[in-house]
């Protein structure tokens, strides 16, 4: 066991910060990918017959549209996976917000971004590891999570634009992320002793370990 404890948030502008003050940048994949895609979707649209059947070259087209999704699909699934393996190898108790991120795609404006950085994936792989290596994994609630001090517990409201939490009741400043990311923790920590479900549907006990972790110190 390594007897650590992490806090995680996920977002748009990074793929996740933790609770130790480190981050992961987002690799992008359909972004970098998009000028490719849209001129493979070009090509096979200018190829289609309409009320007829269609020719060799349209489908050839439609596969190399296809293979290029695939692709992108599959280094998304593969970056997810090696992160969420990373994070449990390292960790014993492992917190994250439970995400309505079906209700979130809703928003047009975000949609794009937020199936690029593929956060159900790598749920799905935090708990699968978390299960196979005998890792604790909560979810919690994302209510409030960056607006409180996660020195002082007083809400701080901020907007999404404002990146850095500066606490007007005890002078705390941290990363707007950072400082989600140690609520999280906090509010994992606080499920000890209860029971959890996971994304399968199945519940356990968190009968975790030494809640005395570390929690990162105030600047």
């Amino acid at each position: 066991p390594t007897k650590r404890c992490v806090g995680l948030d996920v977002g748009l502008k990074v793929f996740y910060a933790n609770s130790d003050g480190e981050t992961v940048e987002i690799p992008q994949y359909y972004r970098k990918a998009e000028k490719r895609l849209n001129r493979l979707n070009r090509k096979k649209s200018k190829k289609f017959r309409k009320d007829q059947p269609q020719s060799n070259n349209y489908q050839k087209a439609r596969k190399r549209y296809a293979k290029k999704h695939l692709r992108v699909s599959r280094q998304r699934k593969g970056f997810a996976q090696k992160e969420a393996l990373r994070v449990i190898k390292s960790n014993d108790f492992i917190a994250y917000e439970d995400l309505n991120v079906k209700g979130m795609v809703k928003n047009s404006k975000l949609a794009k971004s937020i199936n690029d950085v593929a956060w159900s994936t790598f749920r799905q792989w935090l708990e699968y590891f978390g299960f196979k290596y005998g890792k604790a994994t909560v979810a919690v609630a994302p209510h409030n999570t960056s607006q409180n001090c996660s020195n002082c517990d007083q809400k701080v409201p901020k907007s999404l634009s404002t990146r850095t939490h500066v606490c007007p009741h005890c002078g705390y400043v941290e990363d707007r992320d950072i400082n989600a990311a140690i609520n999280i923790l906090k509010k994992g920590l606080s499920t000890v002793g209860h029971t959890e479900t996971n994304t399968l549907g199945e519940r356990f006990p968190l009968v975790w370990l030494d809640t005395s972790c570390q929690i990162k110190e105030t600047r």
